[in-house]
């Protein structure tokens, strides 16, 4: 027997408890995914896409450079409030373009069944987020401040701050481990179509935006 026959002999007579799948989803996550897709199982679909979107608001409020402009209260409350709003719509078109581009690689998953693969997909980016707050205890608004002080702090707090850098980017890494697995799952595709899959939905969205630049710069260059 394959381990694929393995899979489906097990996901038929197993019963994935809410632990189970926030566990196994680190090891056996091609079996977890068959099983949230098999039963359509969306409990935590919305909240994890809503603490994804605080995350994502924490990323973008660090890049440009949020802390400049406004003190940590107001930062804090801006990456909460409109990340958990609004944050989760990126995540909902990009579930629909999943579906979408997957078509013309035969795939059948709707954007309902890859959302549910995604959200899920999102968990070690969820645990990045409740790393994230040490680092905001520790450091405070220098952490979105374009001219912060972290590189004269102690080495103990150097330590940490790359430490929790470091594994916040593994955790990235892994969740984009788990989107093509969970493509490959729910879409039934190889590995290899997953990945295609996976970046031609990036790709839909940044060629028009960069042919759009590209046609006013020569325009009104």
């Amino acid at each position: 027997m394959n381990v694929d026959e393995n899979l489906i002999t097990e996901t038929e007579t197993l019963e994935l408890t809410d632990g189970d799948i926030f566990t196994k989803i680190w090891t056996s996550p091609q079996l977890v995914f068959k099983y949230l897709n098999d039963t359509r199982y969306d409990k935590f679909v919305w909240v994890l896409l809503v603490l994804v979107g605080i995350g994502s608001a924490f990323d973008r409020a660090s890049a440009r450079h949020l802390g400049d402009r406004f003190p940590l209260i107001v930062v804090l409350a801006v990456c909460i409030v409109f990340g958990g709003v609004f944050g989760w719509i990126s995540y909902y078109i990009y579930a629909a373009l999943l579906s979408w581009t997957g078509k013309w690689l035969k795939g059948k998953a709707d954007t309902d069944s890859l959302l549910r693969m995604v959200s899920h997909a999102m968990i070690p980016l969820v645990i990045s987020l409740v790393l994230l707050i040490p680092r905001i205890l520790v450091f405070g608004n220098e952490m979105f401040q374009s001219e912060a002080s972290i590189y004269e702090t102690e080495v103990w707090f150097m330590v940490m701050y790359y430490c929790m850098s470091f594994i916040e980017t593994i955790l990235g890494l892994w969740s984009i481990v788990l989107i093509v697995i969970g493509i490959s799952e729910v879409q039934k595709f190889s590995i290899e179509k997953s990945i295609l899959n996976m970046i031609l939905p990036v790709v839909i969205l940044i060629v028009p935006i960069a042919l759009t630049a590209f046609l006013l710069g020569n325009l009104f260059g």
